[in-house]
Order: C-alpha cells, then structure tokens, then sequence
C-alpha cells in the first residue's frame, strides 16, 4: 500500500516562503521607480550587449530609476554596473542555484531567495518596466511570464522592451506568423505589449515618458498605446 502521509518537515517549507516574500516586500517597497533588466548570464564584459545593458542602467539610472536584476554575472552584471556608476540604485535579486551564482560587486541591496518563483514575484511586482536583453531559457522564463500576466490583466501594464532587433527578430516573426495569423492562438493586442530598440536612448525615452503620463500605477491593460514592431534599417 502506497504511504501518502507528507513527510513532517513539508509544512515547515511555508516559513521558509514567507520569510522570503516577508524580506522582498520590505527592502523593494521604499526602492522607488524602477526597471527590471533581465538577459544571458554567459555575456562577457565588452561585448556589444554587455556594454549596451550597461549603458542602458547608466541613464535610466540618471532619470532616477533603480536597477533590478537576477544580481549574478553577464547582462546581470553590466546593469547592476551601469546603475553603480551612476550613484543609482543597484539591486540584485540573488538566486541560490546547484551550480553556484556568484552575486556581483555592484549590487548595492542584494537579497537572496531560495524559490525561483518568489524572486520572480519581486521583478514583477516592483518593477515599472521591463527591459530584455538576449539570453536563453531564463530570460525567456522572465519575458513571457511579463507577457502572461499582462495579457491575462494581472499586472498592471507598464513597458516590455526588447533590447536588440537582430537577436529577437526571429521570435517575434514566429509569434506573429505561427501564433496569431496562422493558429490564432493570440490576439493582435497580444503583439503590442513590447517594443523592440537598438539604442539605450529609446529605452529610456519609452520608460520616462510612460512613468510621466501613468506613475507607478501603469495601466489596466495595453489598449490603445498604438505599439508597432519595427526593426531599424
């Protein structure tokens, strides 16, 4: 006979969760306006990308927007780096992993989770927009989780920004063709909750003019921003 009986340390792990969301929602609430920068943690200082992330948390930083990242190494790293050098606000939401992140040095609050999904919550909760760098399953992970919640109403819609037109031109491509003209799987409406930009300039144009019109409140849901996909020549 099968034993169902949860084994007795099970309940505890609530603590342990609580604790978690207990330490995020203090240390986030009081951060201000901020951006949350998500992308590849193999990126190598100097490289294109690297030095754009990093020149994209320099300015947003300068319009006094923190900086939120994963707080380990690459695009995490360059944006935690460019907000540093800014005298901004650099926050690092450090995860423990099997093969183990190392926090950057340019954090200047970094918490430390141990569940995937609560860190997730605070990239979300306490951001006022999104801007996504290249990378792989994680930055996918964190971009259309923005996507889902935005699409299904749960989140207030503040920007998704896509850094990069040549890295994600095949995606969008993808889920304009495959998703929605073919299948219908998604709506138009679904296409217009990201930009996509090639210069930090834009990123911070997009951001500083949607905080100025909507505050930290955002809006109840993307309708009528008039968003298109286009990719520079």
């Amino acid at each position: 006979m099968i034993d169902n009986r949860m084994p007795t340390e099970e309940p505890w792990r609530i603590f342990r969760i609580m604790a978690e969301f207990v330490e995020g929602f203090e240390e986030l609430s009081t951060i201000g306006p901020a951006v949350s920068i998500f992308g590849s943690a193999r990126t190598k200082p100097g490289t294109k990308y690297y030095e754009l992330a990093r020149e994209t948390a320099f300015k947003l930083s300068k319009e006094g927007f923190a900086i939120i990242t994963g707080g380990g190494g690459g695009i995490m790293e360059a944006a935690n780096r460019g907000a540093r050098e800014a005298g901004g606000k650099s926050v690092g939401l450090n995860i423990e992993l099997p093969h183990e992140q190392i926090p950057n040095v340019y954090q200047n609050l970094s918490l430390h989770f141990r569940y995937f999904f609560c860190r997730k919550v605070m990239f979300l909760k306490y951001a006022n927009g999104f801007v996504v760098m290249p990378g792989g399953y994680g930055t996918m992970d964190e971009l259309f989780e923005s996507m889902v919640l935005i699409q299904t109403l749960k989140q207030a819609y503040f920007p998704v920004i896509l850094m990069g037109s040549d890295f994600w031109r095949g995606l969008i491509d993808w889920l304009s063709e495959s998703l929605h003209q073919k299948h219908l799987y998604i709506d138009r409406q679904d296409l217009e909750v990201f930009t996509v930009v090639d210069d930090p300039q834009d990123v911070v144009r997009v951001l500083t003019d949607f905080y100025k019109a909507h505050g930290r409140s955002g809006l109840s849901e993307p309708t009528g921003l008039k968003k298109t996909i286009s990719y520079p020549d």
